[in-house]
């Protein structure tokens, strides 16, 4: 037999005998032991016979239970146990930890054969079950409660207007509140932000208090401030609102709180009772289901919407890895060896290249080999727009945020969200759209042009440049900050003078390209292509892909490319070094200076004017370089 006193809570007196070898405790009707307090699970716990003792088991109860055992409590919440063996003088405690309902373990002794039960309590079962029942039996709440759920079912699914209707059934439910806050919890930072805060009289008001909400996430319970100031502390914002008496229950799904409900009356100390806490208790359940279901409709609107603009972008983007760009020179091939290094880490990579280079196709790759593929790559060229226009074109705006803006707009962060962002011409960027990058880059925050309300994105930023940077932070045009942050990885991409090896193959793939878009086959003679091998290419890959282009374009069907065929820029050309340099005035060694300064400029012109590099590609070493450069008096 189990034999159980209630001696705390609203039950308190009662005794409960029970003959059989197990038991549950709880709010729910039909558990053997009922406590009806509104902290209390509808299925608390249970008490049952196993291997010659009885166990207690917690049923995963939102407030927890505890066992006393003398000065020793131990939680039942799952962090280490869920169930403990009880004994004879132990007390039950369940909710609340800081007002619990108290029950003593009276009599345990080996179970009978019948389940009867048995209560002797000072109050009868009638009264037990009314305070059971409490405000649902109440033909006034029932009727608030059953036009809130048809007010909420007819507002539809938005949740704007199931918010409002949740704030219209508080103040149908409770005639004793003067303003009701609703905060939600946000996904990304966990953070519990005021969804919406309202006056009785309709006045849509941000005075509420943050106090209570710590509160009740500390307790995990509704609660009840009978005096605002004493209780929670004279705070700004209770000060400010002039709150007297306040009270919130937590929105519960599953065992996570998603968000706060709280009503106050800025009028009177002590103005609420215990019997309107469980009112919003229960309301919060209903509340909860509908903000819930109208957040998934959301999300999957969003999604929707995701689907769509990604469509448009996936039709314009191809799948790109490194073995799909052309490049077996050294150069290149060490180029991918670097970039396989951070491809599945969050590192900011920083492209820098001439025009025509071939950034964003570098950029593209990198995407698709990493473990971002599956979500968005998109690209901006930060030069291609003005200030305002990109500033929309990445945050995105909100209806009526300008002239035009007709409707909301997401910007590239959010379509890329959990992708890759690419940003070309970074230099290009505005100081004040610099700031905002930047808040992007600590804080993972974006605020729509027009908008109050950041949002938070988780974007790999690739930005690139035909600039130095180094050179721009120095000039006071890029922020130095901003710098660090884009410059964690940066790579140089070579120009198409550098990797002449790769022309033949450049070009054979644009003949086959563009010949079978033409329909007609089109070939290159030899001299043709020495031709092509011996420019230095001043627009790069994307100069040599016009020209072919051009070339497939005037040549007949089956014909072949002739050197007299190639764009006049080719004939303009000295075919060789010798004829600049040769004159019969001059002497041998006069002649190789000339040859050998004229070397030096367009090595250090090849490499940016970095003198380690161009040391290295002449094969001598930097003291010796910086000898060859005053002696021809070339200050680079």
């Amino acid at each position: 037999m189990i034999e159980l006193e209630i001696i705390s809570g609203a039950h308190q007196g009662t005794v409960v005998k029970h003959e059989g070898g197990s038991l549950t405790i709880g709010r729910a009707m039909d558990n053997t032991v009922l406590v009806s307090d509104y902290h209390v699970s509808s299925e608390h716990a249970q008490i049952f016979w196993e291997e010659g003792q009885y166990i207690l088991r917690d049923l995963r109860s939102t407030n927890g239970t505890i066992l006393q055992r003398g000065a020793r409590r131990i939680p039942l919440n799952g962090a280490r146990q869920w169930e403990m063996v009880i004994q004879e003088g132990d007390r039950l405690l369940l909710g609340d930890p800081y007002s619990p309902v108290t029950i003593e373990v009276k009599t345990l002794t080996p179970p009978g054969n019948s389940d009867e039960t048995r209560i002797i309590a000072s109050k009868s079962l009638d009264e037990i079950e009314s305070l059971h029942r409490g405000a649902s039996d109440n033909i006034q709440i029932t009727r608030a409660l059953y036009k809130f759920v048809q007010e909420v079912s007819r507002r539809g699914l938005k949740l704007p207007e199931i918010i409002r209707g949740v704030t219209d059934g508080v103040f149908e439910l409770i005639d004793r509140a003067d303003y009701v806050a609703i905060y939600l919890k946000d996904p990304y930072t966990e953070r519990f932000t005021l969804s919406y805060c309202r006056s009785r009289d309709g006045s849509e008001d941000e005075n509420s208090t943050r106090s209570l909400t710590h509160l009740i996430l500390q307790k995990k319970a509704a609660v009840l401030v009978a005096d605002a100031a004493e209780e929670l502390g004279a705070t700004d914002s209770i000060m400010a609102a002039k709150i007297q008496a306040v009270m919130g229950a937590p929105l519960w799904s599953g065992g996570d709180i998603v968000g706060i409900l709280q009503c106050d009356n800025r009028r009177k100390k002590g103005i609420f009772s215990n019997g309107d806490l469980e009112n919003l208790t229960l309301l919060s359940y209903h509340a909860t289901l509908a903000i819930e279901n109208a957040k998934l409709y959301k999300e999957l609107e969003a999604y929707k919407e995701r689907l769509q603009v990604e469509n448009v972008y996936l039709k314009k983007s191809r799948v790109i890895t490194f073995d799909s760009i052309i490049g077996r020179s050294k150069v290149m091939q060490n180029l991918f060896a670097q970039l396989r290094k951070v491809l599945d880490t969050r590192v900011t990579i920083h492209i820098q290249g001439e025009t025509g280079t071939g950034k964003e196709l570098i950029a593209t790759a990198i995407h698709y080999q990493s473990n971002r593929r599956d979500r968005m790559f998109v690209a901006q060229n930060c030069a291609a727009l003005p200030e305002t226009l990109l500033e929309s074109e990445l945050f995105g705006h909100v209806r009526g945020a300008f002239t035009g803006a007709d409707k909301d707009k997401k910007g590239l962060f959010e379509i890329a969200d959990g992708g890759t962002l690419f940003l070309d011409e970074i230099a290009e960027m505005s100081p004040s759209l610099q700031a905002k990058l930047l808040r992007v880059l600590q804080e993972g925050e974006i605020r729509p042009v027009g908008s109050t309300k950041v949002k938070y994105v988780d974007v790999r930023i690739i930005s690139a440049t035909h600039k130095l940077l180094e050179e721009e932070v120095s000039a006071g045009r890029f922020r130095e900050d901003l710098y660090y942050r884009l410059h964690v990885f940066p790579v140089r991409l070579p120009p198409l003078r550098e990797r002449r090896d790769d022309i033949p193959l450049l070009v054979e793939h644009f003949l086959e390209k563009f010949s079978s878009e033409l329909h007609k086959t089109v070939r290159i003679t030899e001299s043709a292509l020495e031709e092509l091998k011996a420019y230095d290419w001043p627009g790069n890959v994307r100069e040599l892909e016009n020209e072919i282009h051009r070339l497939v374009i005037l040549t007949d069907d089956g014909a072949a490319i002739q050197p007299s065929d190639l764009s006049v820029r080719f004939k303009k050309r000295p075919t060789i070094l010798v004829d600049r340099v040769y004159s019969p005035d001059r002497t041998l060694r006069e002649m190789m200076e000339e040859v050998e300064k004229y070397i030096l400029e367009r090595v250090l012109e090849d490499t940016g004017g970095n003198k380690t590099r161009a040391a290295e590609k002449l094969g001598i070493t930097r003291e010796g370089l910086h000898k060859k450069l005053k002696r021809f008096e070339l200050n680079l």
